[in-house]
């Protein structure tokens, strides 16, 4: 999973949504520098990485790409599985437009910011200005952060091509997407993610 979907299933867990978008930029054990609700989050969001890289609809999935994508699959999915939580929001959480979410994840995330890595209130920068979580529903906007991605990482260069998977799987990964998403959805407001 990637932002948006950490965020979201954050929210409906109750869990940290600060903790939940920190943990990819915290190495190690985060007990002794970040307050027990955050540090709950790290490990939330740590939980789903696991879980989705190890459900059989993502496995699955990393099969569709070729050879030389293959191995920066995993990421690509990621980005993946947030263009169609924000392309299908309206379904996902009726009860609130996902306007309103973005402003209310941006307050809670903002809490932390002065106390977080130089890397992670960089992304805060961006994230929140330029309205990544919005964006992410257009397609041309998920190649612009895979290739921006592959330009901050060379040795993830792969990345700018994975985009002809994405484009050619279109809808078997969508269908992928409403297999696994909804259980996790349900798992979050069980707490049990």
């Amino acid at each position: 999973m990637n932002f948006l979907a950490h965020l979201h299933l954050a929210h409906l867990a109750n869990s940290s949504l600060s903790g939940n978008l920190l943990a990819d930029f915290v190495r190690g054990n985060p007990d002794e520098h970040y307050a027990p609700e955050v540090v709950s989050g790290i490990h939330m969001h740590r939980r789903i990485d696991v879980l989705t890289d190890n459900l059989p609809e993502v496995k699955e999935a990393r099969g569709w790409f070729r050879p030389e994508t293959r191995r920066v699959a995993p990421i690509t999915l990621d980005v993946m599985w947030d263009h169609f939580v924000s392309r299908h929001w309206e379904q996902i959480s009726p009860s609130m437009p996902l306007s309103e979410f973005v402003g209310y994840a941006h307050a809670q995330v903002s809490v932390i910011l002065p106390e977080a890595p130089p890397r992670f209130v960089n992304l805060n920068d961006y994230l929140w200005s330029e309205r990544w979580l919005e964006r992410y529903r257009e397609m041309d906007f998920i190649q612009r952060v895979l290739n921006g991605m592959a330009s901050r990482r060379p040795r993830l260069d792969a990345l700018r091509d994975s985009w002809q998977d994405l484009d050619d799987h279109y809808s078997r990964l969508e269908e992928k997407f409403w297999q696994f998403y909804p259980r996790m959805m349900a798992q979050a407001e069980a707490r049990t993610l």
